[in-house]
């Protein structure tokens, strides 16, 4: 079906772009604290940034935050319309409110006609934790309670005149978040906000939200994503591009490919391979660099590479274009940074 578009400042969602977006961990109200992580995660490659709002301070924040930023600004919003109503006159571009825990009809509609008011749209999010007790007594936390409640929810905006909605529908299960966006697709039209929500740490977090939003991604299914870490924000941003660039709908980038490196390797191409992808992680340019174990079969494993590199304990073999450059092991890194460079700029 034709997706319905919705604007957040001046991010398009349901146009085709899959938007990436990330939280601040920071009180909201310590604008300086606040507006740091921000400007962090903008140049990480974040396009939207979602703030929680706890109290007064932190939606009267929102203003002098959004002065020091250029992305969109979201406001997180649990438990009290009042803090919604405070957060869009302050600026806020979005809404994220939970229906299961806003207050029912009486409280959304004071949210409606806020962001009629100010022309901003409003994230409807369902999760396991939130789903709306009937729902939750017919059905148990299962992905068609979470769709059903999400979108009875989205019924009462709809009849308060409100149109621009995004909707989620988030779980900590993997299988479960998957199933339930898949329904969730086929019963709308609107703009999908797609993420595993308490994925957990670093490394669990990321398989967990590469399984699942990824799954979805292949599928045609979202429009934005949030990929949730107990971690530095900034590593939800790189996780969540890793994802797009993996499922083929990020182009501009370089590809950093490495072997998984044997006993041949004698040098650090692990570390190697790390520094080289921290170099090029945010070039917006289409190209493939490759670290390589060995000059066994390193050049010609990653003869498709823009340019590569294989090691030797004495020497390593640099190549580009067909044609290979032999330089001596202590200085190869050096030397291969240099050609980085010199690919980036041509």
């Amino acid at each position: 079906m034709t997706k319905k578009q919705v604007r957040i400042g001046n991010v398009i969602l349901g146009g085709g772009h899959i938007a990436v977006q990330s939280m601040t961990t920071e009180k909201t109200s310590d604008v300086e604290k606040s507006v740091a992580q921000i400007l962090r995660l903008e140049e990480a490659g974040c396009e939207i940034v979602r703030v929680a709002v706890l109290d007064e301070a932190d939606a009267r924040a929102i203003s002098a935050v959004k002065q020091q930023i250029e992305i969109p600004l979201v406001a997180d919003i649990h438990f009290s319309a009042k803090l919604a109503v405070l957060s869009a006159e302050n600026g806020a571009d979005k809404l994220r409110v939970n229906p299961g825990n806003i207050g029912g009809e009486r409280e959304l509609a004071l949210v409606a006609d806020c962001v009629r008011a100010h022309h901003i749209p409003v994230r409807v999010g369902a999760n396991t934790g939130s789903i709306e007790p009937h729902f939750l007594a017919k059905y148990g936390r299962s992905a068609q309670a979470l769709v059903l409640s999400a979108l009875e929810n989205v019924k009462i905006f709809e009849k308060h005149g409100i149109d621009d909605l995004v909707i989620s529908v988030k779980a900590s299960d993997v299988p479960l978040t998957v199933k339930a966006y898949e329904l969730l697709a086929g019963q709308t039209d609107r703009p999908l906000h797609v993420g595993v929500t308490e994925a957990g740490t670093e490394r669990t977090g990321i398989v967990k939200s590469s399984i699942g939003i990824g799954s979805l991604l292949l599928r045609g299914i979202g429009d934005t994503i949030r990929v949730s870490l107990t971690a530095d924000p900034v590593k939800e941003v790189y996780a969540a591009h890793d994802i797009l660039r993996a499922c083929g709908l990020e182009k501009d980038y370089i590809e950093v490919v490495s072997c998984p490196t044997c006993g041949r390797c004698r040098y650090d191409c692990m570390g190697l391979a790390e520094r080289v992808n921290e170099r090029v992680r945010a070039v917006k340019k289409k190209g493939k660099i490759a670290v390589m174990g060995c000059v066994v079969n390193g050049p010609g494993e990653a003869k498709d590479a823009d340019l590569g590199i294989a090691g030797g304990e004495q020497y390593c073999v640099i190549f580009r274009g067909g044609e290979t450059e032999r330089v001596p092991a202590e200085h190869a890194e050096e030397i291969f940074f240099a050609r980085i460079e010199e690919f980036l700029k041509a």
